[in-house]
């Protein structure tokens, strides 16, 4: 089958689009990227959607307005995948579209009887499976809180499938918005496995940079920033006292807790200590990266060996960010995706067709042992495509 699959992280940056081809072996799939697209989110989109995010109050008229714009902008990019492959819309046989994140509540909140945890992405699928006639399926990560789970990570089934190795026990981090990691140790498809969020990819780096550019950067762009300010070591070990951190998996963060809030805190502290901007970035930087080595240590050493550590997302750029993670976690050897042939830019796109897939074939997505779900669920919402004209 070919599939489509689209994504937007939490970076809120724009969307991601992989044209993947799925062949089914005799015991497990193979999966191979055909093609790949981006399209960057227009800047007054994404202030929209930051401030969506926030938790602040926002106008219901407004969600409702970006889930319904979203849905054409997914689509548009998805007709613009077909294009650049040379593809007609029906010669594609299903997409996947995780949408974009808005909320993540996987602790919930006790409502009378009830204790309600929820998970909202936008991106309405009805306009995607309308403008390109072809079956969307969405809104995967309900189900699995449905189920008892976190919602999140769903892409270590993709990882297990693409990375394990049976001699050699790997971990994939994912540097994006959130950071993300999954052990694999050595062995076969399906065996033993951990994944969790560990706190912040380039969240909180991406947002002290847009309110030093005024937005008009929106990220720091090969760690320049960063090189050129001072850790501050006393507000680097109080970040790192942060409960989420400690806490065991299976757990999963955003937005809510290493956001806005966390920056305008930081502001205050490099004020209070007379930090210059670059300080502070580099701070930062250097939090996100101690608290993966801290994850690594913490969660991953104690089960077993570490061997390779694959790294993908938008922060594998950050050449600041590398080094720190080099030297926490030395002598752990630090691959990209590139290295076996996968694109890191795309991986996370391509994961999503792949889950669209095993819920057209009326298979389970999530991994309990990863999400904490009280057993394997099939994942998203079915929307037809364009029936024929009779």
């Amino acid at each position: 089958m070919k599939v489509i699959g689209l994504m937007s992280g939490t970076s809120m940056d724009g969307i991601d689009a992989s044209l993947v081809e799925i062949q089914e072996g005799k015991d497990r799939l193979s999966i191979r990227l055909l093609s790949s697209h981006r399209d960057p989110y227009p800047f007054a989109l994404r202030e929209r959607l930051l401030v969506l995010a926030s938790g602040e109050p926002q106008s219901v008229a407004l969600l409702c307005h970006l889930n319904a714009y979203l849905g054409e902008l997914f689509a548009r990019c998805a007709i613009r995948l077909l294009s650049k492959a040379g593809l007609s819309p029906g010669e594609v046989d299903l997409i996947g579209s995780h949408g974009q994140t808005v909320h993540h509540l996987p602790k919930g909140r006790r409502e009378g009887r009830f204790r309600v945890r929820s998970t909202l992405q936008i991106g309405e699928p009805a306009v995607i499976a309308e403008r390109t006639g072809v079956t969307t399926i969405a809104d995967f990560r309900p189900r699995d809180l449905a189920a008892g789970g976190e919602g999140a990570p769903l892409t270590p089934f993709a990882h297990d499938l693409l990375f394990r190795h049976a001699k050699r026990s790997r971990a994939v981090l994912n540097l994006g918005g959130i950071a993300n990691l999954t052990y694999l140790p050595a062995g076969q498809v399906g065996g033993e496995i951990l994944a969790f969020d560990t706190g912040p990819g380039n969240m909180l780096i991406d947002e002290r940079v847009r309110r030093l550019s005024s937005g008009r950067a929106q990220m720091d762009r090969g760690g320049r920033i960063a090189a050129g300010g001072a850790i501050h070591a006393g507000l680097l070990a109080r970040w790192l006292r942060d409960p989420f951190l400690r806490s065991a998996p299976p757990k999963s963060t955003g937005r809510e807790e290493f956001g806005p809030s966390f920056v305008d805190d930081a502001m205050r502290q490099e004020k209070k200590e007379r930090l210059s901007a670059a300080d502070c970035v580099a701070t930062l930087t250097a939090f996100t990266a101690e608290s993966i080595v801290d994850a690594v240590r913490r969660f991953i050493l104690p089960r077993g060996p570490l061997e390779e550590l694959f790294v993908g997302g938008g922060g594998r750029s950050n050449p600041f960010l590398i080094k720190r993670l080099e030297q926490g976690l030395s002598p752990v050897r630090l691959l990209t995706f590139e290295d076996l042939g996968l694109s890191s830019r795309f991986f996370e796109s391509t994961a999503f067709a792949l889950l669209a897939y095993q819920t057209l074939r009326g298979r389970a997505g999530n991994l309990p042992a990863v999400t904490g779900a009280r057993r394997p669920v099939i994942l998203g919402k079915i929307v037809p495509g364009r029936v024929a004209d009779q």
